[in-house]
């Protein structure tokens, strides 16, 4: 019999607690891990209260660590007991046909890249297991703090997707929906990418001041009226060229469509969950003849694109500790910590536990 843990978990919909499991064994691509640093996020929040997910009972929550290998499986080369590692929050199995054909996210099916808090028990356990260790693992850089790291995770990967999505281009006017964590690395990308101009969407100011910080060039807020209005507004009436949809839901998707210029990329990297229809307008997308081109996908995960992202911290290029406003110490922290991303209070962006 495998020695017990001790884990935070979705018990039902709308109610979490501790409780205890077995620890994990990892099998022969396997590594088990204790996590140092973790980071409960929106994502959580919506899967327990919202049931974005469905009916989950007793899944440990949490995608989203920095820790430190204590054992790994037989056939995994490249890591070693002691390794202080990145996890991001999707974990593929990189010899599916479906990374081979360049979809590792749906590795196994639908989302199913995807697996920490959702297919199966997160990270906020005292340890967790990675599947595919040598694929889905990285070294924290040296000088790039665990908590710095820990956005490799799931804050930077998404937003930076988001702009690639949206095919950015040197000189583009580009808007960015949503200014939490992802909508803020989408700016900081596009402006590392050459827009010339980027609009931020949100409506808190310490979000917004970020954006500033990260390249926005200018402001929107959502409550002050249609967002698409207020780009046409912005843009004298020729909308934008690239759209990264990085919050909102279906009706802020709609906005979006209607911002962008015929012949213009849209990259979405939210997941519009409790919607049957994701909303394309008809009139926005030229009655379905606009060259509006849209694209939408769950975060690639990897160690190739995790060590990829870790080297724009390690160099300087991106600095991402405006992202974490409220830190935590200790596993008794964490019911709190999952509160404050419940609750978001007007100067919060990104919460994290050090455990150690």
């Amino acid at each position: 019999m495998s020695e017990p843990m001790r884990g935070y978990a979705m018990l039902r919909i709308g109610e979490v607690g501790w409780i205890d499991k077995p620890k994990p064994t990892p099998g022969p691509r396997d590594a088990l891990l204790k996590p140092l640093v973790v980071a409960p996020c929106t994502t959580d929040v919506k899967t327990v209260w919202k049931g974005a997910l469905g009916e989950r009972t007793d899944m440990i929550l949490g995608h989203e660590a920095v820790a430190e290998v204590v054992e790994v499986g037989n056939l995994v080369n490249d890591f070693s007991v002691g390794d202080v590692v990145v996890v991001s929050a999707v974990t593929p199995e990189w010899s599916s046909l479906e990374a081979q054909a360049g979809h590792s996210s749906h590795s196994g099916g639908m989302l199913n890249g995807w697996k920490y808090s959702n297919t199966s028990d997160g990270v906020l356990s005292e340890f967790f297991l990675c599947n595919d260790a040598d694929g889905n693992l990285a070294r924290v850089p040296e000088g790039v703090s665990y908590e710095e790291a820990t956005m490799l995770s799931d804050m930077i990967p998404p937003g930076f997707q988001a702009v690639e999505y949206a095919d950015v281009q040197f000189g583009d006017t580009v808007l960015v929906v949503g200014s939490g964590p992802v909508g803020l690395m989408a700016t900081a990308a596009a402006y590392l990418r050459g827009a010339s101009r980027v609009i931020a969407v949100g409506n808190r100011p310490a979000t917004l001041d970020v954006a500033k910080q990260y390249g926005a060039t200018d402001l929107i807020d959502y409550k002050q009226g249609p967002i698409d209005e207020q780009v046409m507004d912005l843009t004298g009436g020729r909308g934008v060229d690239r759209v990264c949809v990085c919050g909102g839901d279906g009706d802020t998707f709609a906005a979006a469509v209607r911002a962008l210029k015929p012949g213009g990329k849209l990259g979405s990297v939210i997941a519009l969950a409790g919607a049957d229809v994701v909303k394309v307008p008809s009139d926005g997308w030229g009655f379905g003849m606009g060259d509006k081109h849209i694209v939408g996908g769950a975060m690639v995960g990897g160690r190739y694109r995790t060590e990829k992202l870790a080297s724009l911290l390690a160099t300087g290029r991106l600095d991402v500790s405006p992202l974490i406003t409220h830190r935590y110490q200790g596993w008794d922290s964490i019911a709190g910590c999952l509160e404050t991303a419940r609750n978001k209070p007007a100067d919060m962006i990104k919460s994290v536990v050090k455990l150690t």
